[in-house]
């Protein structure tokens, strides 16, 4: 079944109007028709079940069956800082970081951060498409949200941020604190999990310290060095087996 995102303020009672490029799509790519069940998500966790009652220019409007919570969504919020990759590596990032449940990414400039932002308005043109990106992986994989991207940030802001998580900061260098062993010490994480990615370069001595001092868990990820765009996702795997989120519940 097909799966759209709508803003809940277009839903009236039993019906709902998809308009923009989703409404489009419809129409002209899939050619669905009155009848056709669709499947619509409103962004805040709630899912639904839906028969086309009429596709038309000013939208396709249609007759809710059915509502429920959407199960693709985790019990757990883990927010991304990521030192922004060059090339088409955020692209990849987010696109996968999204299917894996992340509810938030942020955008880092670090010291070693390659890619220069030109001015706001790169920032936003960068930002924009990154959006996109999460909404297609987030329709993709049946997320209940579309997780934000936010606007970049630098490093001295974003060590700041997020103090009422478990803070987790992958370093290279670390030789005793494992993952698991983060995991494991913490007893609830009700409030959320943040995990600061680095650049290619890797993070200066600097960085580190100040994550010390900002109370970060300075974690090792093992033996092997991973690159920026693997980090995250091998994190969100980590974080999501441990937590139970890669298994069905019994209903």
């Amino acid at each position: 079944m097909h799966r759209f995102f709508i803003d809940r303020r277009q839903i009236r009672r039993d019906t709902a109007l998809i308009e923009g490029e989703d409404a489009e799509h419809i129409s002209k790519v899939l050619r669905l028709r009155r009848g056709d069940a669709v499947e619509l998500c409103d962004g805040q966790g709630n899912d639904y079940e839906a028969v086309i009652k009429s596709v038309g220019k000013s939208g396709v409007e249609v007759r809710i069956e059915k509502s429920f919570p959407s199960q693709g969504e985790p019990g757990l919020k883990v927010v991304l800082y990521q030192a922004i990759p060059k090339s088409a590596k955020m692209d990849l990032i987010i696109q996968k970081c999204v299917e894996l449940g992340v509810y938030r990414i942020i955008p880092v400039v670090t010291a070693r951060t390659i890619v220069k932002l030109k001015d706001a308005e790169d920032e936003i043109h960068k930002v924009s498409r990154w959006q996109r990106i999460a909404k297609e992986a987030a329709k993709q994989s049946k997320r209940g949200i579309i997780p934000e991207v936010s606007l970049p940030v630098p490093f001295s802001q974003a060590v700041g941020q997020s103090p009422e998580m478990l803070r987790i900061f992958p370093w290279e260098n670390e030789r005793k604190v494992g993952l698991k062993g983060v995991f494991e010490a913490t007893s609830g994480w009700k409030n959320g999990i943040a995990v600061m990615v680095g650049p290619e370069g890797g993070w200066e001595e600097r960085e580190v310290e100040a994550a010390k001092e900002m109370g970060w868990n300075i974690v090792s990820l093992g033996p092997r060095i991973l690159r920026t765009e693997t980090v995250g996702v091998a994190i969100l795997s980590a974080i999501m087996f441990y937590t139970g989120e890669m298994q069905w519940t019994a209903e």
